[in-house]
């Protein structure tokens, strides 16, 4: 250690928690670490305490799951130690694996030079190798397009599940779906090698072939690294833990994570690799480090109530204490409906403003992005700046706006922008081609004195459109002469379930891999439909939403409420946090319900309260509404688990104060 930096007083730096976990013995050990509790204060200093026990910076492997967090973490041990940072072995797992590629990969194939693609590049081979092992396979409508074979054939890469077994289970209703995509597969996996590329998958798939082809090579690695460092261990898919197990054979492993955070199942995080941890690193000690810095007693009491409803012997215990002194209890706010909530929570940050809160300092937190709608509406009704952190604002989401083109041009025929979009989506048809077509098919019904929707429909106009998109065309010109046809006599939310309903939904499944979260996207328009009166006034909203612009400076970002989902809030905190959409089916959603999916989304609930520093507040809209139907909602089942003594009600009249 640089002469310069004076020892590490380890006592005086961290708790009792932190203390034990940074200078545990060598030997394999699971930190739990809660939420707010310092977890990366921990890797931090049990990197420097191994460095100031004598061990050398290329004895350490520290991988975690951004570029960003490894930084982060080198740098401060840097700080503490005055050791470069670039001496010692820390990075995402795949920065890792090609660093060991790139010395060893020719004993597989991979010469030195191989290049790694993006996305956008990996998906144009897999087009390619799709074309040549089954060349209709594409043109063919209800198959899934390459981008959709991509995501599926990652994931199961990543979750080492058969990929001919996900397709199938994807795609029942396609015949032979599993042998075709797995034929793809293999085509593919030969093109990249015979251009010398890896696909980001390829990385730590080809490590693992290395390491079980080459022991030497494997045990070369395994021996220099005495210390084996893992963060967000929670997060691991199946591939990452088999390569963390391929490293550390001697079980010379501190894996750092808490299951109560584990909320990525459905992009292939496996809940197990934590779980069983003991049972892969026999003797291995487990650390909990319970104490939180970041919320207040109630909100932490109220979070562990959330964790103690969990079916035992399928979680580790663990109880949150608090350092902060005492605040308020969390606020449950039943309100009439989704309006009555939006206009609860913007009227209650008015007050937080007034007393002295920054619009940075609140957060609005939902299980799913097209809870938010009617509050970006409200906030854009009252110019108040608003960042979206899980994407861009929900109007201006394509799939929103390609349904909401059909329904602009169906209401007016002329409107040849709408027309491009929309028919601009099909294979071969591009801006061009899409203005050809609008001009003869316009000719044509001018000619035959025919209603344009219906002309489009016409055998004529088929024959002008490029062959791959002709199929496609007849579903599409189908919806849109429909929407033309309703627009005389049905009202807006009528009109809209119509075009949910129409070609798009279809076309939705065959391009998008979370086609089901657009789809709800969707169907939430037919509610928001029903509160207009005529199909003008819904198109001039929703247009004027999509609008507005989302570009923000850094400086004017800090300064603006923050809207996000759960997901993308974790290792977030705020001082103030609204939950909205806390109704069954909802929170959780019904589909979770109904998959049986109900301890995940438990967990994040408990990350989405875990956010608050100061003050809590949980939303239920007690109605839904869907055109003419309107339901009665149960408050979510993860409220009602929890003692009413933890939590305070409020009563809200609709659309009075606060």
């Amino acid at each position: 250690m640089a002469s310069d930096f004076s020892p590490i007083d380890f006592k005086e730096a961290l708790n009792q928690e932190q203390y034990d976990a940074v200078t545990a013995p060598e030997g394999p050990a699971l930190v739990l670490a809660g939420a707010g509790s310092g977890k990366t204060r921990t890797l931090t200093y049990r990197v420097a305490y191994l460095l100031s026990s004598g061990i050398q910076p290329n004895e350490i492997l520290l991988l975690t799951f951004t570029n960003k967090a490894a930084k982060e973490m080198l740098e401060r041990v840097e700080d503490l130690t005055g050791i470069p940072r670039h001496h010692l072995w820390g990075g995402t797992f795949h920065s890792i694996a090609q660093r060991i590629l790139r010395t060893h990969g020719e004993a597989i194939g991979l010469k030195k030079n191989y290049n790694i693609i993006d996305e956008s590049e990996a998906e144009d081979i897999l087009k390619s190798s799709i074309a040549v092992v089954d060349p209709k396979f594409i043109k063919t409508k209800d198959n899934p397009k390459p981008k959709v074979i991509a995501n599926l054939i990652s994931y199961a890469r990543n979750t080492r599940t058969e990929i001919s077994d996900e397709a199938a289970d994807r795609y029942p209703f396609i015949e032979g779906i599993g042998q075709k995509v797995e034929a793809f597969y293999k085509h593919y996996k030969k093109s990249k090698l015979s251009q010398q590329v890896t696909d980001y998958d390829d990385l730590l798939e080809l490590l693992l072939v290395l390491f079980k082809e080459n022991p030497e090579i494997a045990a070369i690695y395994q021996k220099r690294f005495k210390n084996i460092l893992v963060d967000e261990f929670q997060d691991t898919n199946q591939l990452q833990s088999d390569i963390v197990d391929s490293f550390a054979t001697a079980h010379q492993i501190m894996a750092v994570g808490d299951d109560a955070q584990c909320i990525y199942t459905w992009r292939g995080a496996n809940y197990e690799n934590i779980m069983g941890f003991t049972d892969r690193h026999p003797n291995a000690v487990i650390h909990k480090i319970e104490t939180n810095y970041r919320s207040t007693p109630e909100i932490l009491d109220f979070s562990n109530a959330i964790l103690k409803a969990q079916p035992s012997g399928l979680h580790f215990s663990k109880e949150l204490k608090a350092v902060k002194p005492s605040g308020e209890p969390p606020y449950f706010v039943p309100v009439m409906d989704t309006r009555n909530q939006a206009q609860f929570i913007l009227k209650r940050i008015q007050g937080l403003i007034d007393e002295g809160f920054n619009y940075s300092d609140i957060a609005i937190l939902y299980r799913a992005h097209y809870h938010s709608m009617d509050i970006q509406m409200e906030l854009s009704r009252q110019n108040i700046e608003y960042q979206i952190t899980s994407g861009v604002r929900f109007f201006e989401q394509a799939h929103i706006r390609d349904l909401t083109a059909q329904v602009r041009f169906a209401s007016n025929p002329s409107d040849i922008t709408a027309f491009k979009r929309f028919t601009g989506l099909l294979p071969r048809i591009g801006p061009k081609t899409s203005e050809n077509l609008h001009k003869f098919t316009r000719t044509y019904a001018e000619k035959n004195t025919l209603n344009f929707c219906d002309a489009l429909r016409s055998e004529v106009v088929l024959k002008k459109v490029p062959k791959d998109a002709q199929e496609e065309w007849e579903s599409l010109s189908e919806t849109i002469y429909e929407l033309n046809q309703a627009l005389e006599t049905e009202k807006p939310d009528a009109i809209i379930r119509l075009a949910v309903d129409g070609w798009y939904s279809s076309f939705i499944r065959e391009i998008y891999p979370n086609w089901t979260d657009r789809e709800e996207d969707l169907i939430s328009l037919i509610g928001f439909a029903s509160r207009f009166d005529t199909i003008e006034e819904l198109l001039a909203q929703l247009i004027l939403l999509a609008s507005e612009t989302t570009e923000r400076t850094g400086e004017e970002r800090k300064h603006c409420l923050r809207l996000t989902t759960v997901h993308q809030a974790k290792g977030l905190e705020f001082p103030i946090v609204f939950i909205i959409g806390l109704a069954d089916g909802l929170f959780p959603l019904k589909r979770t319900i109904d998959d049986g999916d109900i301890e995940e989304a438990r967990r994040l609930f408990y990350v989405a309260c875990t956010r608050a520093q100061k003050e809590l507040y949980l939303c239920y809209p007690m109605l839904n509404q869907q055109g003419n139907n309107i339901m009665r909602l149960n408050p979510s089942r993860f409220i009602q688990e929890i003692d009413p003594s933890l939590f305070q009600t409020l009563k809200i009249a609709p659309n009075r104060a606060w």
